[in-house]
């Protein structure tokens, strides 16, 4: 057992259900305490595409809607303004596309990446497209969080096939920034590793993951920093 948390912060523009889920449920299984917060305190809302079978698989469809239906954590939030990143070992930053239009966007979610990074015991994970909040977030006056840091996140080459040619989503909503692009902006050094199954990075208490493909590594690495011993596959 452990004396371990976590705190999610998960969008209400909808979250990719893997990235969160397994995270979450991994953790879970390890021993972690994991609370649930979101822009409002309302609860977060799922990407219908990530709960879909067609899309990703029947298995993962009905694991995910079944943690999504059953999970008291998500179920009844905290509201992001009212949480402290120093009350927890880990921040964890599930990806989706709904995150560039709350959680990227959102101040209070902002302090708590940069505080987690920036002390001495915290760790943050951020995944997928919540690596953007990388590109907006500052450790300091002058500094990006993310200048200089090794980063992996959501490619351009990935949503080049999701976004028309006016970078309109599937569901009609415009795209307001490519993850890649800010990230790079902002002093990031890039590498999505696209040739590989999986993309972990971890530089300090800085862990990003590539998107759902990595959910797995990304919380067995995060345990793995936070010195925990990741539970056993069945």
């Amino acid at each position: 057992m452990t004396d371990a948390s976590a705190l999610f912060v998960v969008s209400e523009e909808g979250y990719w259900a893997e990235e969160c889920i397994e995270p979450l449920t991994t953790l879970s299984e390890a021993g972690v305490e994991v609370t649930v917060a979101t822009p409002s305190g309302d609860p977060p809302v799922v990407d219908e595409r990530s709960t879909d079978p067609d899309t990703v698989g029947e298995e993962t469809a009905e694991h995910v809607t079944d943690v999504i239906e059953s999970d008291d954590r998500l179920n009844d939030p905290e509201p992001v303004a009212t949480v402290d990143a120093d009350d927890y070992d880990a921040v964890v930053f599930p990806g989706g596309h709904g995150t560039e239009w709350d959680v990227n966007q959102d101040h209070h979610a902002r302090s708590l990446l940069a505080d987690a990074v920036a002390g001495d015991d915290g760790t943050a994970l951020v995944v997928c497209h919540a690596v953007g909040i990388l590109g907006f977030t500052w450790s300091d006056e002058d500094t990006r969080l993310v200048e200089g840091r090794s980063v992996t996140g959501f490619p351009n080459e990935w949503e080049e096939d999701i976004v028309d040619e006016n970078d309109l989503m599937p569901d009609g909503r415009k795209l307001p920034y490519w993850v890649e692009d800010e990230v790079k902006a902002a002093g990031g050094d890039w590498d999505a590793e696209l040739d590989a199954d999986a993309s972990v990075t971890v530089d300090g208490d800085l862990i990003t993951a590539r998107g759902p493909g990595s959910s797995t590594a990304a919380a067995r690495t995060l345990l793995e920093e936070l010195g925990i011993e990741a539970p056993a596959r069945t």
